[in-house]
């Protein structure tokens, strides 16, 4: 059997046809595997590894929808402020600060959170209407038994009983905690703390300002003070005194009056993947995928379900721990946000008086 040139062309015009046709069929499918991505803000270090472990591998798993977790600012409030400006969408969501989120929703920055059953398993003052809080973050009393004794300080008021507890003093050199704790040392309870009082915090600093060795000013110096034993007391966050024990150094944690905050996820404002954000911060807010991440992190879950499969020797050192947690104080994102700066300036002039 014979066939015309005609007859070939119409055959290969068919065949083409017919793969433009599945091309055009599988394209979609393509777009939406490409779709099904986010690219989320998270603080880097041991939290990458931790939210890896904890939310982005399970939720691919659970969901076939990849999560890529990128490093950014400690305080990203201006890339998001310009990625929602200008509709170009680096990142889906990102891990904020309470403080940071605060910002971001006077300015109208972020989505809602949707309310699921899990995210309701979350107490309510670990998260907001635009921020799921993962993990919670303690401001606590450190101190060198070696120095100053087993179970030496149990509140803020023994940092300023210089005379009854001898020892070389550090003070963070901000207006931020140590207000607080200035406050709490003389006298006033934390359910009354706010809005602070800041005649009477910096009087009681003047009474303990003379015994101050060294203002520190980064997270990773408290962590090395306390280890070379270069101060005998000092605040700061719970990890970083946590990392001095770690590497051997003789370091108690006072948890009684520790101030404490959170931080979670938020969503950009009008992103492309918005739906998609919101079924992963839903996924994060289970106790059994948050109790993953604190191998590598000492922070703590904010849901108390996590508890139930968290080691006890590692529940111990974890701030929202229920053995403690009530006995700690929170500290106030919404006050600080109408007076930080006028109130850091304060700080550094009276620190340089």
């Amino acid at each position: 059997m014979t066939h015309s040139r005609f007859d070939v062309t119409r055959r290969r015009f068919g065949q083409l046809i017919g793969a433009a046709a599945v091309g055009t069929l599988a394209a979609p499918a393509i777009i939406r595997a490409q779709d099904r991505t986010l690219t989320v803000r998270d603080p880097g270090g041991p939290y990458a590894q931790g939210f890896k472990e904890a939310f982005y591998d399970p939720f691919f798993e659970a969901t076939g929808i990849q999560v890529t977790g990128v490093q950014g600012d400690h305080a990203p409030t201006g890339l998001i402020a310009s990625m929602v400006d200008a509709g170009n969408y680096t990142w889906d969501g990102s891990i904020l600060s309470d403080n940071a989120h605060q910002v971001l929703v006077a300015q109208n920055y972020l989505e809602p959170i949707e309310v699921t059953d899990a995210i309701r398993e979350v107490p309510e003052q670990l998260r907001t209407e635009y921020l799921m809080g993962t993990d919670v973050v303690g401001v606590i009393l450190a101190y060198r038994t070696d120095t100053m004794g087993e179970g030496a300080l149990t509140r803020w008021a023994d940092v300023w009983d210089v005379e009854g507890r001898p020892g070389l003093r550090a003070l963070r050199r901000s207006a931020f905690d140590t207000t607080e704790q200035a406050l709490l040392a003389d006298g006033v309870s934390g359910d009354s703390l706010y809005p602070l009082d800041f005649d009477r915090a910096f009087a009681a600093l003047d009474r303990l300002k003379d015994d101050v060795a060294i203002w520190w000013t980064g997270g990773a110096q408290t962590s090395q003070l306390l280890a070379t034993g270069e101060v005998d007391v000092l605040p700061t966050w719970n990890a970083r005194a946590q990392t001095a024990i770690d590497d051997g150094a003789p370091v108690m944690i006072n948890w009684n009056e520790a101030l404490y905050t959170f931080e979670g996820w938020g969503i950009l404002r009008g992103g492309p993947k918005v739906d998609l954000m919101q079924e992963f911060v839903s996924f994060c807010a289970q106790g059994p995928q948050q109790a993953l991440f604190t191998p590598h992190l000492a922070s703590g879950p904010t849901n108390p379900s996590a508890y139930a499969t968290i080691p006890e020797e590692r529940a111990a050192v974890l701030p929202s721990n229920p053995v403690f947690f009530d006995n700690m104080v929170k500290s106030n994102a919404g006050f600080w946000g109408g007076v930080g700066d006028e109130a850091n300036e304060r700080f550094n002039a009276w620190v340089l008086s």
